[in-house]
């Protein structure tokens, strides 16, 4: 039989809503990041570095991108003939094909998976963190203190804590009170979406509650387990982790990768982020006439203008006379000569054309979705065309393939949204 210490259960399935146009067409977890990743390499390394070999991927939401990204996992050491990774859609394991309806529910459907591993421990995690963790360090502390449940937690600001999990811990660290998303928090220690259960504890958890609707681990399995006297400790991390779950705190997360001393580095030796990479990518062209400032450029990007303060994907083209300044460049976008570009994330394939400005005016509240298009950044969605000649303003959302028609006199004004037939917000 085999038997293995621990299991890693990667949830991955989120449709990350309040990332707009960004995830129209893809998951959360499959979202560029930093120029040649995507979100869910971080967790993924994080595992192979931890030493945990097994690691099963739960996808729903338009799978496609993350299911061909990850593949067999060869990029992370995960192409095992025991164990690797091994994506989990919904539809393969139920007679019924029900849907993941929470994310406890998504692993009570992949119990029979879990057994095959024997476990003693499985670590649930999230696909939609930027964090580096070693999670041998968390197991350890989770055995010394002969714990049924280890909750990564890491103090916040106290007026976003509603926005999280918060824990009440004693002098031990040991768990006194949970509460999900509390209205007025009573400590500003937030859980991270990481756990480590004990096998026996967890599938007992989720077997009884296998008939609450929409179950979820906050709401139902901690608060089941805390009212079965389980013994919970709060494991505090110190590190970064970064919530990129909108498009303020996405594109804050990139920027912060071109300060001149960044606060997460993504080049460790030892602590690698692997990314499944593309061999037949040419290399990077910097012509004599362009000048680039405190920026991250992926390969095979062709540079004929000006970028400053930004992160810029692979395959990359940046016309003359164009001025990239402050934004999000994903891969294979095609910028034309003489754009202005400042303040806006860029998703990949997106086509912009000659004499375009992004990011002008005042930054005046988006009309359509005012707490998802903040900060006066322009988002623009992937396979998106903008013709030749128009101003784009500060808060707008722009997805699919737009003409000149759709621009009133050449402008799309700040706080507007413009939204082609076959597209979703």
């Amino acid at each position: 039989m085999i038997k293995k210490e621990m299991i890693a259960m990667l949830l991955a399935g989120g449709q990350g809503s309040r990332l707009g146009v960004l995830t129209s067409k893809v998951a959360k977890p499959a979202v560029a990041f930093g120029g040649k990743y995507r979100i869910i390499d971080f967790p993924l390394s994080n595992c192979i570095n931890s030493g945990i070999d097994t690691v099963g991927v739960l996808t729903q939401y338009q799978p496609l991108r993350l299911n061909t990204h990850i593949g067999i996992g060869i990029p992370w050491d995960l192409d095992r003939n025991v164990g690797g990774v091994t994506v989990l859609p919904p539809y393969e394991k139920s007679t019924n094909s029900e849907w993941y309806t929470g994310t406890a529910n998504a692993i009570y459907q992949n119990l029979e998976y879990m057994e095959t591993y024997n476990p003693e421990y499985v670590l649930i995690l999230s696909g939609d963190h930027i964090y580096k963790m070693d999670y041998k360090i968390m197991l350890d502390y989770h055995k010394a203190n002969g714990a049924d449940i280890t909750i990564a937690t890491m103090p916040v600001p106290i007026e976003e804590a509603s926005r999280f999990g918060i824990v009440v811990t004693d002098e031990n660290n040991k768990i006194k009170e949970f509460e999900e998303k509390p209205e007025k928090p009573s400590s500003n220690l937030a859980s991270m979406g990481i756990y480590i259960f004990n096998f026996k504890v967890l599938k007992e958890a989720l077997v009884k509650l296998k008939d609450q609707q929409e179950c979820d681990f906050g709401k139902h399995i901690i608060p089941y387990c805390h009212e079965n006297n389980k013994k919970i400790y709060a494991y505090e991390f110190n590190g970064y982790w970064k919530d990129v779950g909108t498009i303020s705190s996405y594109w804050q997360a990139n920027m912060e990768l071109i300060d001149l001393i960044p606060v997460f580095n993504l080049y460790e030796e030892f602590w690698k982020i692997y990314t499944k990479s593309d061999d037949t990518i040419a290399p990077q062209y910097i012509s004599d006439n362009s000048n680039i400032e405190r920026a991250i450029i992926g390969e095979g990007t062709s540079n004929y203008g000006e970028i400053r303060s930004s992160v810029i994907g692979s395959g990359v083209v940046i016309g003359e006379g164009s001025v990239v300044k402050d934004s999000i460049v994903m891969k294979n976008v095609k910028i034309g000569k003489n754009v202005k570009i400042e303040k806006a994330i860029i998703a990949e394939d997106a086509v912009i054309s000659d004499d375009v400005i992004l990011g002008v005016g005042e930054a005046v509240p988006n009309d359509t979705f005012p707490k998802i298009y903040t900060d006066g950044i322009v988002t623009i969605g992937e396979n998106s065309f903008i013709p030749a000649g128009v101003s784009i303003g500060k808060n707008t959302a722009i997805s699919g393939v737009t003409t000149a028609k759709d621009y009133d006199n050449g402008v799309l004004a700040s706080g507007r949204t413009l939204i082609k037939a076959g597209d979703s917000q």
